[in-house]
């Protein structure tokens, strides 16, 4: 009925692109901070402007990675290396965290301004799993997880939150590392080989199979569904609906 493996007793979700529809607002907001900092560093090293690409960069170097990793990785995809700096740096600082604050200032302005939304088949599925008995948590590396999931009304869904404040406190690597996946089961009480990971970006999948879990299902929302199965998806769909 699930579409799951009779094994399966817990289901672990990513929530931006897997069950919000906050992946795009986090896509634009990573183009519009990268986009500035790039244009005045070619400017200040005398080097061709080569934007951020919203499909490519975002999926390989950034998409589920914590704000800080997901900065440096894309960063020294183009030879660029900044100092780590402070928590504290205003937005735009050349720093990681300065760059890493004004991404996150953008998002919280549109989320703001426009909310959020659930993904229908998502909330649907989730419904189907808690009726079904099995526990829940979600899974996410956004600071803004517990605020992301009120707005869209689907709080009251999970069991379980593993966000960035929680991965901080526990000093849990991100992923493509399974830290995170392996703590929500640890929480849960239920063993890796008896949950599933739901993810949308080849990150998380790759933390999905990292960790050993039964099965993990890839959310293709962007037509990258091959990626996903090369990064460990056991199955990949493009709306969680399509499992029921």
């Amino acid at each position: 009925m699930l579409g799951l493996p009779d094994a399966v007793t817990a289901c672990l979700f990513d929530m931006d692109g897997v069950i919000t529809q906050t992946a795009k607002v986090h896509d634009a907001a990573w183009k519009e901070m990268f986009d500035a900092f790039l244009r005045e560093w070619s400017s200040a090293h005398d080097q061709p402007f080569v934007p951020f690409d919203p499909v490519h960069d975002y999926d390989e170097y950034v998409d589920g990675k914590p704000r800080l990793e997901g900065t440096s990785s894309f960063l020294k995809s183009r030879g660029i290396e900044l100092p780590v700096g402070q928590e504290s740096d205003p937005p735009g600082t050349h720093t990681l965290w300065g760059l890493g604050n004004k991404k996150n200032a953008l998002v919280l302005k549109v989320i703001e301004r426009d909310g959020v939304q659930p993904y229908e088949g998502s909330v649907r599925y989730v419904n189907a799993v808690r009726a079904a008995g099995l526990r829940t948590a979600i899974v996410s590396s956004s600071a803004n997880t517990e605020a992301v999931l009120k707005a869209a009304g689907v709080a009251s869904l999970f069991e379980v939150r593993v966000d960035h404040q929680v991965a901080e406190a526990a000093k849990l690597r991100g992923k493509p590392e399974p830290d995170t996946f392996l703590e929500a089961a640890r929480l849960l009480g239920v063993p890796a080989a008896n949950a599933v990971v739901f993810e949308d970006a080849q990150a998380g999948v790759a933390a999905g199979r990292a960790g050993n879990f039964g099965f993990v299902v890839g959310v293709d929302r962007v037509g990258q569904a091959d990626q996903l199965r090369a990064h460990g998806a056991d199955v990949v769909v493009k709306d969680l609906a399509e499992l029921l």
